[in-house]
């Protein structure tokens, strides 16, 4: 049976969009999800169910939060073997292992053009760097995420879509739960 990730964008940030984990498991497993688990409490969800893509997931689970939770909020889905391409792909091997808390993977709704990540680029004015495989935006913040003015929101506007972070930490549990579920 296909292992999927969910992420969900913006979930119990600054005690906005509230979901408890043990909520959106109950959700999940209502939906006909199997292997469900949860982790931290930042809206990362692993499971497997089949014949569903990862696009027709994402809005299941977007319907199915809003209806059953009220609550609306982005969902970013990935199999197993993105998630894998994921890790194996990151071009900052070396930040990842000296210092994985300031390295993140955003994952965006949709593969950017390459005139709006020149557009990115450009909108650059702090130390930070990244780099994009796919759907995927690996970023350093050398000096942290929290006074960065390079946000999710200006990423966001800059690349027309939508997504959400995970510092490489978190990356890399996600990972072993998948690891464990296969």
């Amino acid at each position: 049976m296909p292992h999927f990730i969910a992420l969900f964008r913006g979930v119990n940030m600054a005690g906005h969009k509230k979901l408890a984990m043990g909520d959106l498991r109950a959700l999940a497993e209502g939906i006909g999800f199997t292997k469900v688990q949860t982790l931290l409490q930042s809206g990362n969800l692993v499971f497997s169910i089949t014949s569903k893509s990862p696009e027709a997931l994402e809005a299941l689970l977007e319907h199915e939060l809003a209806k059953r939770l009220k609550l609306a909020t982005t969902a970013m889905v990935r199999t197993a073997a993105e998630w894998k391409a994921v890790v194996s792909g990151n071009p900052f091997l070396g930040e990842a292992k000296r210092d994985p808390s300031h390295l993140a993977a955003i994952f965006l709704k949709d593969k950017p053009a390459a005139k709006n990540l020149a557009a990115l680029k450009a909108s650059l004015t702090g130390p930070e760097y990244f780099e994009t495989r796919g759907r995927e935006l690996y970023v350093f913040f050398p000096e942290g995420f929290a006074r960065s003015k390079f946000t999710t929101a200006l990423i966001d506007r800059k690349l027309e879509t939508v997504g959400t972070g995970r510092n490489w930490n978190t990356v890399m549990k996600l990972a072993k739960l998948l690891e464990m579920q296969s």
